[in-house]
């Protein structure tokens, strides 16, 4: 561990988030920020919430984009002792009223003005603006609390404390793969959601390794956020964003670029060697949740595709299903009581736990698992077919009285139901495949799984 002896107020956030050297450089958002000006700018905003009311076991709504602000605000808080929700600046106004009514904080901090969007920009330059309102104070010691990516369904309210992100960060540092001192890592994953969160913006503020936002989420913005600087560099980000690397056929040699790292779903075998065959890079994959952070990794491609537990977590597998060690209950309010019980954290993901080697392999959602006539179909494999057909570039696929695909295609859906007939059995194949022109995904890209917003996609 860190060694940090206490774990609330401003003393964690000041050792393990803003110590080291003023004159480096800790964050680019279009211009470089170093560490004593972002130390400036934290007391700058503490001062301004305690101002306003936020105190210790206070509670914060923060609703900004990705920003220098954004980092500061959420610094600031927490070196208060208050408790922060994080609300993705993409939502909509009724969305974000909605998540209010629900977690009632005290407080909430928006940019100041009109926040005029921009297509595919990856960060803002905005001003926090506090609002007082008629919330409650935390009545648990979580100093974050965030809502699950609701790809399944509802979304979950979930608590971390201060100890448990601290615990998080010191995985990261053991890690063998994980950015060190003096390297960069180039964040194309949000900051308000666990990866990008924990490990970019707060592992990279512990480890030394300045966080670049490219200037917008596309090729050439990402190509050159990595050749603008020559210390090595990790790329941070979901499938989607595999995806979206894959899809350059010649790339630029970006002698910069020492591996990607994904966490989210799993990654489509044919998207893992198209990336790496083009970029001549490892990609490093992590299985998480919101709920703990990091869980699993394979960092360098060596146990594809199983992973090992990081270190720290204790994996176990029960009826098929992964199992996390926890020691408290990750969710606020009432919740479903099958998900933690008895210290374990139930992940609703299928997979296996190698008795010899302690090596994770997750299957994909427990639910994916169905029976056809006796027969046992896993979904996850019929989409993974699906996502390599020439022409798709997504698919979700579901059962109900059946198996149902929903596919994001230039391709008609006569040419993609010949083209499964020659891949996979009869009885795997959907008995309904509809073709869209988007899928929804969550704000985090994930695509969503609910079958009621698949059917609306659809125009079903």
């Amino acid at each position: 561990m860190l060694g940090i002896a206490t774990t609330t107020g401003q003393t964690w956030v000041d050792e393990v988030l803003l110590a080291g050297d003023g004159d480096a450089c800790c964050l680019i958002l279009g211009a470089p920020v170093g560490r004593d000006r972002l130390r400036d700018l934290v007391a700058r905003r503490q001062a301004v919430l305690a101002a306003a009311g936020l105190r210790a076991g206070g509670t914060l709504a923060l609703n900004l984009p990705p920003s220098t602000a954004y980092v500061a605000e959420l610094l600031a808080a927490w070196r208060i002792g208050a408790q922060v929700m994080l609300l993705d600046h993409r939502l909509t106004p009724y969305e974000v009223d909605a998540i209010m009514d629900r977690l009632a904080p005290q407080f909430v901090v928006r940019a100041a003005g009109r926040v005029r969007p921009a297509a595919l920009r990856t960060y803002a330059e905005v001003v926090g603006e506090v609002t007082r309102r008629a919330g409650r104070p935390a009545s648990t010691d979580h100093i974050l609390v965030q809502l699950s990516s609701g790809s399944t369904g509802p979304s979950k309210v979930i608590g971390r404390t201060a100890a448990g992100l601290i615990a998080e960060i010191d995985r990261y540092t053991r890690i063998d793969g994980s950015p060190r001192p003096g390297e960069r890592i180039v964040l194309l994953a949000s900051m308000v959601h666990v990866l990008g969160l924990v490990g970019g913006l707060l592992y990279g503020l512990h480890a030394g390794c300045p966080l670049v936002l490219p200037e917008r989420l596309n090729l050439s913005d990402i190509w050159a956020a990595l050749a603008a600087d020559e210390r090595p560099a990790t790329l941070l980000g979901v499938p989607f964003h595999i995806g979206l690397l894959a899809s350059a056929a010649t790339p630029p040699r970006l002698p910069a670029l020492r591996r990607m790292t994904t966490g989210g779903e799993l990654v489509a075998p044919a998207v893992h060697d198209a990336f790496t065959g083009r970029y001549g890079v490892p990609l490093g994959v992590m299985y998480g949740m919101t709920e703990v952070g990091v869980i699993a990794t394979d960092m360098f491609g060596t146990h594809r595709p199983a992973l090992a537990p990081a270190p720290g977590m204790t994996v176990a597998e029960s009826d098929g299903e992964l199992i996390i060690r926890l020691p408290d209950s990750p969710y606020l309010g009432s919740s479903d009581p099958t998900r933690f019980a008895d210290g374990w954290l139930h992940t609703r993901d299928a997979g296996t736990v190698d008795p010899a080697t302690g090596l994770v392999t997750v299957r994909g959602r427990r639910d994916s698992q169905i029976s056809v006539g006796g027969l046992k179909v896993d979904l996850t494999e019929v989409e993974q077919v699906l996502a390599v057909l020439p022409g798709v570039t997504a698919a979700v696929v579901a059962y109900h009285h059946g198996i149902e695909a929903y596919v994001e295609a230039g391709a008609d859906a006569r040419v993609l139901i010949e083209a499964l007939a020659g891949r996979l059995a009869a009885y795997k194949r959907p008995r309904a495949l509809h073709v869209v022109d988007h899928l929804p995904r969550t704000t985090t890209g994930k695509l969503v799984r609910d079958r009621a917003a698949l059917r609306a996609a659809a125009g079903i």
